[in-house]
Order: structure tokens, then sequence, then C-alpha cells
């Protein structure tokens, strides 16, 4: 039986497809801004680094000691990590911004996300959560996991009824990602967002990956 450490684990599949190596920038993001301090968010630093180098992790929590805690946990295991309380600053320096919360209100502000950034929107499962305002949208390329996100996503919801983002204009789901059928990042200007809220099909992919790895 595979027990997986969370939920949502298997959404990190989304690195490997949406900027594969082989495709990714000449920039190649370095400095990844962690919210949250939680199961999944421990997992989201090792997910982006199997697709690129990331030479800096900056984690950010509403409770300042859990961020410590968290930080010097990853530099035990030979990250280098550092807490940040200026969340600001955190996102402004990084090349990912990734979100694994359970807010309800907005967290990170689009004017703080640089040309070429990438977005992770991991924690709002549901109408009424929010770790994004509605700018973090505007003028980006952006992604789901499935359809159902339109539906049950407070950010998309949020920035559909703010007009800085249009239910036609998302730029694919994770199946079409997969599948080729649709490209993820192109270039190293553009600014993507990716929001997940969750499926079972993740699950089923990843369990399908680990028994083959097992089998082989």
């Amino acid at each position: 039986m595979l027990k997986p450490p969370a939920p949502t684990w298997p959404s990190s599949g989304w690195y490997r497809r949406c900027v594969p190596p082989s495709r990714a920038p000449p920039a190649c993001p370095r400095a990844m801004c962690m919210l949250g301090t939680g199961r999944v968010a421990r997992l989201l630093p090792a997910a982006h680094a199997s697709v690129r180098a990331i030479d800096e992790v900056v984690v950010w929590n509403h409770r300042p000691e859990g961020a410590e805690a968290l930080a010097a946990e990853w530099r035990a295991g030979g990250w280098n990590a550092r807490a940040s309380t200026d969340l600001a600053a955190a996102a402004r320096g990084a090349d990912i911004v990734s979100c694994a919360t359970l807010a309800e209100a907005p967290l990170v502000r689009g004017e703080w996300l640089a040309a070429g950034s990438h977005l992770d929107l991991i924690g709002s499962f549901t109408p009424a959560m929010r770790e994004a305002d509605p700018a973090c949208f505007a003028g980006a390329r952006t992604f789901v996991d499935t359809g159902e996100a339109l539906q049950k996503a407070g950010d998309l919801l949020g920035a559909i009824a703010a007009g800085t983002l249009q239910a036609n204009g998302v730029q694919a789901t994770l199946a079409q990602l997969c599948s080729g059928e649709r490209p993820g990042w192109r270039d190293a200007a553009e600014r993507t967002v990716f929001k997940t809220v969750g499926s079972a099909l993740e699950d089923l992919a990843a369990a399908t990956l680990v028994w083959r790895a097992g089998a082989a």
C-alpha cells in the first residue's frame, strides 16, 4: 500500500511538465519564496529543485516561529534556507513564489511579482479561501490542475470577478500539459501562475509512477 505524505503531494508533477529542463528559459529560477510551513509546503522546494537549481529558499509564515523552525530543518537537510517576516521583500526577490496555506484573505500582491516569475497557489481550494490578490493574474499566463478549479478556487473566482482573468483565458490543465497538448513556460520574460485544487487523478498518476519505478 502506498501512503502519501499529504493529500496533494502529486501536484509536484506540475513542475516536471510546465517547465521541463529541456524547455526552461535561459535565466533559470534560483530563488524561491515559500509561504506556509505545513506538510505540503515541506515538499515544494524539492519538487522545484527536481527540474532546476534552487540556490535559496526564503520561508514566511503567519507564525514567525514556524518559519524559523522550518528554515532550520531545511538547513539541516542541506538547503540554503532562511525565514523572513517581510513577505513583500521575500516575494519581490523570488523567481518562484509558492503558497501552501489556509489563508482566507490574499497574502501575495501582484505588484510584488517580477517579470519571469512563477506563482504556485496550492492552499486555496474553496471559494472562501484566498492566497493571491487579483493583480497576480493580470498579464500572467494561468494554468490549473483541473477545470474544476474555475468553480472551486477563491483565487480564480476573485480574479474573474475583478476582470484580471477570463475563464477562457486559462492556458491549460495539468492533463493537457502532461500530454503535450498545450505548452508550458515559453520564455524567460513571461510570468506564470499555477492554481491547484487537487484531483484523485493526480494521486493515481503518482501511484502509477511509484509502482512502475518499483517494478523496474
